[in-house]
């Protein structure tokens, strides 16, 4: 453990400030100022010899928290590398986007404030890229085996990475442009940078990782060449059809869903030019969804120059602690102020759009109404009407599945109740011989921990799948895959 009085001597907890925000909506570049490292070594110090770590079961890659924490704080960097990368292929994506339940289960936060396990996790591989301490890992052999992974998200991406350490070609099929799946198109600039992805791309890719774009699978690649090119196929393909809303006047131009919005803002930070973009700029917004996504896509329609935003959220607004339904070590219900909310925008609660209104075939505005919740269902509140100026409306509620079609009908997988790829138990597994599913596509829109996650277990049922047994470690089954 790191000092073992450090949690009493230490009891607040700093994070890195964030830039004013005057100048950071100026540019897009990330929002955080550098944090001291000999600070980041006393917030290190308060982990806690706790006994049982609750962070480990926190995390879904069950990454060796008290050990790097230790390590940053006897100022061992390298080994605490290796053991950040020893359950996290990408420590670099998780601490930019996690929303840390690690943090959520910290035995420290029950009486005070948790660890802060995400910055230390970011400052420990930042500190390996600057030392050049983050070198390719080779294979020891080749197995001759090829392994197409569809789909180059973090659950893809974690998938090849592992497999190709293993010995297999692997081949990465992604049907945009560029590497990177919603790392690339989906996340702003502000809150990750491109470089990112990119410096560890350079890493993959000498590692013999092959990465192909522009390949849609199902069409420019037949399933049936899929199936006899490669001898086990991982899909990582992820959760891209967004929830629609079925109100009158959604026809009306101007209405967008966020990932038809977001991608085309990320192009233009790479230089390309996009013709007939969306953009915020000097338009009233309105975005209905008060996730993640929505957050994106007001941080991204303040840096355009929009007029006004509101921020719609059906759900009340969470309390300013933890509530009582979620209690330690739960991931906690609790009200968040994310940069961009920070920024500007009115967060709007309890609120239903009832329709759209429009002119000449444009939305001009929306129409809704309070809500309150009664046995577990909105209720409209009477005489809560109003009419919301919006001359463009953004749909960021969440998605609702993987596309079907040309890819996953003709390979022929089922689904679950819920529209994702139907899979067991046995590391992604879909019942289809040398297939296997890692991600949203499987699990449903979720954390980037899990897509990294779903990524390693699906690779380990894929290296059995092809040598008999897998030396790959699992983090969603804890033991090693047995011999079949």
């Amino acid at each position: 453990m790191a000092d073992p009085r450090g949690f009493l001597k230490h009891t607040e907890r700093e994070t890195p400030v964030r830039r004013p925000v005057d100048l950071r909506l100026m540019d897009w570049k990330e929002v955080y100022t550098e944090f001291d490292k000999d600070t980041l070594r006393t917030q290190a110090s308060r982990c806690m010899d706790c006994g049982i770590p609750f962070c480990h079961n926190g995390c879904p890659l069950g990454n060796l928290v008290p050990e790097w924490n230790d390590l940053v704080y006897k100022d061992q960097w390298s080994e605490g590398m290796d053991r950040l990368h020893a359950t996290n292929n990408f420590p670099e994506f998780t601490g930019r986007l996690c929303p840390a339940p690690c943090e959520a289960s910290c035995v420290l936060g029950i009486n005070q404030p948790a660890v802060t396990i995400k910055q230390v996790e970011r400052e420990l591989i930042e500190k390996a890229w600057d030392d050049d301490d983050v070198a390719p890992i080779l294979p020891t052999h080749k197995t001759g085996k090829k392994v197409a992974v569809v789909g180059s998200g973090p659950a893809g991406l974690a998938a090849a990475q592992q497999l190709t350490r293993a010995g297999h070609d692997v081949v990465v099929l992604e049907r945009a442009d560029r590497i990177g799946g919603l790392l690339r198109y989906g996340i702003p600039e502000f809150k990750m940078e491109k470089r990112i992805i990119d410096r560890r791309l350079e890493q993959m890719t000498a590692e013999g990782t092959v990465f192909q774009t522009g390949v849609n699978v199902g069409v420019d690649i037949t399933v049936e060449q899929l199936r006899s090119d490669y001898d086990a196929v991982i899909l990582a393909n992820g959760s891209t059809i967004g929830r629609d809303l079925p109100i009158p006047g959604r026809e009306l131009d101007g209405i967008h869903q966020a990932m038809e919005y977001l991608p085309q803002s990320n192009r233009v930070q790479h230089g390309d030019v996009v013709d007939g973009q969306i953009t915020a700029e000097g338009k009233h917004v309105v975005i209905i969804g008060g996730g993640d996504t929505g957050a994106d896509c007001l941080g991204t329609a303040l840096r355009q120059g929009a007029a006004k935003v509101h921020q719609f959220e059906i759900m009340p607004k969470p309390p300013i602690e933890r509530a009582e339904s979620t209690p330690w070590p739960t991931y906690p219900l609790m009200f968040r102020v994310s940069s961009a909310h920070e920024e500007g925008g009115e967060r709007v609660y309890s609120v239903n759009t009832e329709s759209f209104v429009g002119e000449n075939g444009t939305v001009t505005a929306l129409k809704a109404h309070e809500v309150k919740m009664v046995n577990g269902r909105f209720q409209k509140v009477e005489g809560s009407d109003y009419e919301l100026k919006a001359d463009l409306v953004l749909l960021a509620m969440g998605f609702v599945g993987p596309e079907r079609g040309d890819l996953l009908d003709k390979l022929g997988v089922t689904y679950n109740e819920r529209g994702n790829i139907a899979r067991g138990d046995d590391f992604g597994a879909t019942g289809l011989p040398g297939v296997f599913v890692a991600g949203d596509c499987g699990r449903g829109q979720s954390l980037i921990v899990w897509a990294i996650a779903e990524g390693r277990s699906a690779a380990a049922g894929a290296d059995a799948y092809l040598m008999g047994s897998s030396q790959l470690p699992s983090p969603i089954t804890p033991t090693l895959v047995a011999q079949r």
